[in-house]
């Protein structure tokens, strides 16, 4: 059958780097259903709710700020040890439309645990709509995406195997989720070590939290326990952020003055 020949676009070229860098990490995933009444609650009584991308890449900082391991990642270069970061670095996995194609392009999010989370948020929707050139995580990763695949290959391999680098380019934690689009579990696949997905929220005010992991930096305890965390941290921290600047917003209430 005589097909056509399409040339492949410089997003598209992206997502197959990625591929190719993720071949060969020894992902395992676990799956929790988590409780999240008092965040939604919150969330609902907020004038301008925040998206749960940003809601998740900070409330996964504020618990890889207590579990070093999460900040963790496994290099091979000059040998094999792992590299822990200072503090968190998510990439979130933003839906864009470039040349009328449907693609996706990674947002960087430094220090999510030490930012007001309408940043956090602001940062994400940013990213959404601003142009490409105006997004610098954007105009980083598709710089190296325009070289030829020689070039391509050294730029990811230094990348991904000289600590600060790796920090820089991909973090320790990806954020993504097809939530927006209906329910469905997705696996994702990314350098590592951690991938963070989420499911849309039930009628009875419960989401699905999927974790995959580096098998080479954590095993499955800490990462059951960081589901437990994570619950905990959007019931309280997160929350209670919600209703702080819910009360900084509303206006106080005017009492009558008898005359």
């Amino acid at each position: 059958m005589r097909g056509t020949v399409r040339k492949i676009s410089i997003p598209r070229r992206l997502v197959a780097d990625l591929m190719h860098a993720s071949r060969g990490v020894p992902f395992v995933s676990l799956r929790r259903t988590l409780e999240i009444g008092p965040l939604i609650e919150a969330r609902t009584a907020s004038a301008q709710p925040p998206g749960w991308a940003a809601i998740f890449a900070k409330a996964f900082a504020l618990v890889a700020r207590e579990e070093p391991v999460l900040r963790r990642l496994y290099l091979k270069w000059p040998w094999p040890h792992f590299y822990e970061l200072p503090r968190s670095v998510a990439f979130v996995a933003v839906a864009r439309k470039e040349d009328g194609e449907d693609c996706v392009l990674p947002q960087k999010v430094s220090a999510a645990d030490e930012r007001p989370l309408a940043e956090v948020d602001e940062l994400i929707r940013h990213a959404k709509t601003a142009p490409v050139d105006e997004v610098p995580a954007f105009r980083k990763i598709l710089r190296a995406t325009h070289l030829p695949l020689p070039l391509r290959r050294l730029v990811w391999m230094a990348g991904l195997n000289f600590g600060r680098q790796r920090a820089n380019y991909f973090g320790n934690v990806g954020i993504t989720s097809v939530a927006a689009f209906g329910a469905g579990e997705l696996h994702a696949l990314s350098p590592g070590p951690y991938i963070v997905t989420y499911g849309t929220v039930s009628a009875d005010r419960m989401i699905d939290v999927v974790i995959r992991w580096d098998h080479r930096v954590s095993d499955a305890a800490l990462i059951a326990r960081t589901l437990s965390r994570l619950e905990q941290v959007l019931n309280t921290a997160i929350r209670a952020e919600l209703l702080s600047h819910r009360h900084v917003s509303e206006p106080k209430p005017v009492r009558a003055v008898a005359t």
